[in-house]
């Protein structure tokens, strides 16, 4: 495994958090390096199994040559399809790392990172149709604003997508620092990669679908969790961990349960321990585990 690929965050944590068993099936849905997936290995006897997933054709080459393991080419939005088509319809663990691998961040052409100057493109899977590019060239400019608003949860989305369209009625805009000088007004100094990281996420949250892959994926759990199966999931932004946190606690993402005439009401899963966050040293280490924030869930008996 290339070692520079994507330090894995909250690895003892989030295995740890799976409780595995050894003749158990497990489900790494983010392959990424494959840290997770290797940690989990260690974990499993002869007769375990772990099904890994990963939409970017970049991962593939970090497969791991062991007859348990499988990794599979394409979005966990399907998870339940894809391992059904393999013949697995329950499994004893899913592990779910929402975060852009460093491999992606660090790869100046992928166009992720505010600090390359690259195509616009953000695409987890590049054969997906729409980019960053198709984007902030084709989006009307109410959609772009809320693109920003919803995503980036940026105040002046307004005035973000007016400019846009402005600008690319001159000329297209092409390249990451094309669209950082077009919306240079609007980036404060000292904070200027604080709200331009902010943007890039909104743009890559869009293209990507991420909030509506990550509430597919979550929908499917309850399903295909056997009963005391466990779910580990590190996200990122307040987004994702808000839509966790809710389908945790009542199993919705919006909303509330009903209830019965005693104000009880049933849900498929139950949150194990509180919120875990990365402690100093291992921030220290890897930077971009500062925002991280790991729940762990385990499926309650549904006989």
């Amino acid at each position: 495994m290339p070692m520079d690929y994507h330090n894995p965050v909250l690895l003892n944590d989030t295995v740890e958090g799976l409780n595995i068993k050894e003749d158990g099936v497990y489900v790494d849905v983010t392959f990424g390096g494959g840290g997770h997936s290797r940690k989990i290995l260690e974990s499993l006897g002869p007769k375990g199994r772990l099904i890994a997933f990963d939409q970017d054709k970049d991962a593939l080459l970090n497969t791991i040559d062991d007859p348990r393991f499988l990794l599979i080419n394409e979005n966990f939005r399907h998870v339940k399809r894809f391992l059904r088509f393999h013949g697995i319809k329950s499994v004893d663990g899913v592990l779910a790392d929402f975060g852009v691998s460093s491999h992606q961040f660090d790869e100046a052409d992928r166009g992720f990172s505010i600090r390359f100057d690259a195509q616009l493109d953000m695409r987890m899977n590049q054969q997906d149709v729409l980019s960053a590019y198709s984007l902030v060239n084709t989006y009307e400019e109410e959609e772009l604003k809320r693109v920003f608003w919803q995503y980036g949860e940026l105040r002046t989305s307004p005035a973000l997508a007016k400019t846009i369209v402005a600008a690319r009625a001159e000329k297209a805009i092409e390249t990451t620092f094309e669209l950082k000088a077009v919306l240079n007004k609007y980036l404060p100094q000292g904070r200027e990669n604080k709200i331009l990281a902010q943007i890039y996420q909104a743009i890559r949250i869009e293209v990507n679908q991420e909030i509506e892959v990550l509430k597919a994926f979550l929908l499917q759990m309850p399903e295909l969790l056997n009963n005391g199966g466990r779910l580990s999931v590190i996200s990122y932004h307040s987004l994702e961990d808000r839509l966790v946190k809710r389908f945790i606690r009542n199993g919705l993402f919006e909303g509330e349960p009903e209830k019965d005439v005693f104000g009880n009401f049933d849900v498929p899963l139950k949150k194990v321990g509180g919120l875990i966050v990365p402690d100093a040293k291992e921030i220290k280490l890897n930077n971009r585990a500062r925002s991280a924030k790991l729940r762990i869930a385990e499926k309650l008996n549904s006989d």
